[in-house]
């Protein structure tokens, strides 16, 4: 996962065909499964990323990027990444409506029917 990132990002620096500096570059693994990942380019693009070993044999990641757009405006996007999926988020990024107030009722009813047994096939 870091190295798709880092590489998009390098790929960003790339298409304006100009010479990009590496300001910082820190890289650190200390043990098996765990890093961390510190990178900040002359041209506004930076990226931070830590992991460490997940209980399901995955690594749980933890990080964000930004870069300048087009306008000027500082794009930023956290994210993470384990057992429970992938979860980005940012301002510039579209946030779902809000589930209808039925929604709620529904998944109660789903989670007692799962405690009395129900299986649906």
């Amino acid at each position: 996962m870091k190295f798709v990132i880092l590489a998009a990002l390098v790929a960003l620096a790339v298409a304006d065909k100009l010479p990009v500096a590496v300001l910082h570059d820190e890289r650190v693994a200390p043990e098996v499964g765990a890093y961390s990942t510190d990178v900040q380019l002359d041209n506004g693009i930076s990226i931070s990323e830590s992991g460490s070993p997940g209980s399901a044999g995955q690594t749980n990641v933890q990080g964000s990027y930004s870069y300048v757009d087009e306008h000027g405006e500082e794009i930023v996007v956290h994210y993470s990444a384990g057992e429970d999926g992938f979860v980005a988020t940012g301002n510039h990024l579209p946030v779902p409506p809000p589930a209808p107030a039925h929604v709620a009722d529904l998944l109660a009813i789903a989670e007692q029917q799962r405690e009395e047994g129900i299986v649906f096939e």
